[in-house]
């Protein structure tokens, strides 16, 4: 029998914890051919998120319910990751514990993989019923302005809940920058993805975690760790005023030579100037330093997460393994 994964990021989502399991159980219910494992990963949660996870576990037993417990809140991209990289099911779904992700979805985008061929099965929403007219707006300019100014190709509507053959998780997690974006990670990897459609589900406990802020920020790191356009604008950009400054000097030289008595001082023309190109030069150290300032953070090679505690079983038998590999490699070497 195939294992089926389902990862759940988790912050501050005690009251959705043990609803989705029980949903859960009752779709596999339906799926007798395959074996299921939730992996909870609490990032950091500040409620009894994680006491809720240890019950379920009680509840389910140690199989079919593990936990990655982060040190603290290192936000959802990083959990997403903790979660892919300690995953072993042979096909494996990146879910939302607050069931907004229905998870009656996983039947289809299995039969499109196992019936179908496909690589993966992403959902995708085809209507935003129940959400802010603001937000929905904001929303399709995103899809619309990363599409043009990044060799992505973001669906309008795409989420992040996806199933997945493996070899499209080791793909996903060989990927180890710091400023993740699920997404467009999505997008760059490739494979053969068929969108599974479905109608906007309100949350079934507890209230979002995704201010509107939130969100404007979380597409600003996507522009970033996907476009380079900004940095080729400014090249633009530099190129354009040097030809508007040529053109402005010929333009003041022809007026003198038609009027040379006329009195000038010169000073509206030179504050103009002057200010025009402050603020050109300032947007355009803004614009290089953020970059800076991502490369800065990749070169520290921090860890993308810390964990405090998990139940999975295996994590401390391979660091021993690699250890004891590491220390033979030295012996060798001494040798």
């Amino acid at each position: 029998m195939k294992t089926i994964e389902l990862i759940v990021p988790c912050y501050n989502e005690e009251k959705c914890i043990e609803l989705f399991y029980n949903a859960v159980r009752e779709v596999f219910r339906k799926l007798p051919d395959f074996d299921f494992i939730i992996t909870y990963v609490d990032d950091g949660s500040r409620d009894h998120t994680l006491n809720e996870i240890k019950r379920v576990v009680e509840i389910a037993g140690q199989g079919s319910v593990q936990y990655i417990a982060l040190s603290r809140n290192f936000g959802k991209e990083s959990a997403i990751y903790a979660g892919l990289s300690k995953s072993t099911g042979d096909y494996v779904a990146l879910i939302d514990a607050d069931l907004q992700h229905p998870p009656e979805l996983l039947i289809p985008m299995i039969d499109a993989i196992e019936k179908e061929g496909y690589d993966r099965a992403t959902a995708r929403r085809v209507s935003r019923k129940g959400e802010p007219l603001v937000r929905s707006a904001f929303s399709k300019a995103f899809y619309s302005i990363i599409n043009h100014i990044t060799v992505l190709d973001l669906i309008s509507g795409s989420t992040d809940y996806c199933l997945m053959k493996r070899t499209v998780v080791d793909s996903i997690v060989s990927m180890s920058e710091r400023e993740r974006f699920t997404k467009g990670i999505y997008s760059w990897v490739g494979f053969k993805n068929k969108w599974i459609e479905y109608e906007n589900v309100e949350r079934v406990a507890g209230r979002t975690k995704w201010s509107f802020l939130g969100l404007l920020r979380y597409a600003y790191n996507g522009f970033i760790a996907f476009a380079t356009t900004p940095l080729r604008g400014v090249v633009y950009l530099g190129i354009l005023i040097t030809i508007a400054s040529f053109w402005y000097a010929i333009k003041i030289g022809i007026m003198a030579l038609k009027n040379p008595l006329a009195p000038r001082t010169g000073y509206n023309s030179i504050m103009i100037v002057l200010l025009f190109l402050g603020g050109v030069i300032i947007t355009t150290l803004g614009v290089i330093g953020e970059y800076l300032a991502r490369i800065y953070m990749e070169v520290k090679n921090r860890p993308i997460y810390i964990e405090r505690e998990t139940n999975i079983k295996g994590d401390k038998e391979k660091e021993q393994q690699a250890l004891i590999a590491g220390n033979n490699t030295d012996s060798e070497k001494g040798l």
